[in-house]
């Protein structure tokens, strides 16, 4: 499984509420952690080395989980920059991805569903998975993880193996 933080600060509330998701559906493994402020001004260009290897290791990902805060009512500019590193249609093919995104309120509590997912969809990840939103404020302590992991590991674990053996077509 292969983390990936979009949130512009480093060692942020968003890495850990990954990592405790990354760990709560998967705790019999270690999450390989993007947090992708150390990329840095190298995410602007194309070609970069360090750039490449972080959209390798996440193509050759089973699951991967992309978080990142809430940030004028959508996803970090960050994150973005890094999903334009892959092909439409096919940069995450045989990639389930997980959705998550925290924010102050539940004002936005639709934006991992309505905002994040679309795009992930459209450079080929299956995501199946009903996206996570977090409170920035108590997601280490109000259980929502553990109830999302608690519902979703079954079905996650199931879609992995069907989606890297080649037998689930990509679909929302």
């Amino acid at each position: 499984m292969t983390v990936v933080v979009g949130n512009p600060k480093p060692a942020s509330r968003t890495l850990t509420a990954a990592k405790l998701l990354a760990s709560a559906l998967a705790p019999q493994s270690e999450p390989t952690v993007l947090d992708l402020v150390t990329l840095g001004p190298a995410l602007l260009g194309w070609g970069d080395p360090a750039v490449a290897e972080a959209v390798r290791t996440v193509r050759e990902s089973q699951v991967a989980i992309f978080a990142s805060p809430t940030f004028k009512a959508t996803y970090t500019g960050l994150l973005k920059l890094f999903l334009e590193q892959f092909d439409g249609g096919t940069g995450l093919a045989d990639v389930v991805a997980v959705p998550l995104m925290l924010g102050a309120g539940p004002t936005h509590a639709l934006a991992p569903d309505l905002l994040l997912k679309p795009v992930l969809t459209e450079i080929g990840a299956t995501t199946a998975l009903p996206g996570l939103y977090l409170s920035d404020r108590t997601f280490s302590e109000d259980g929502a993880i553990e109830r999302y992991a608690g519902r979703w590991r079954p079905v996650l674990t199931a879609l992995a193996s069907k989606v890297s053996g080649g037998e689930v077509a990509n679909h929302a």
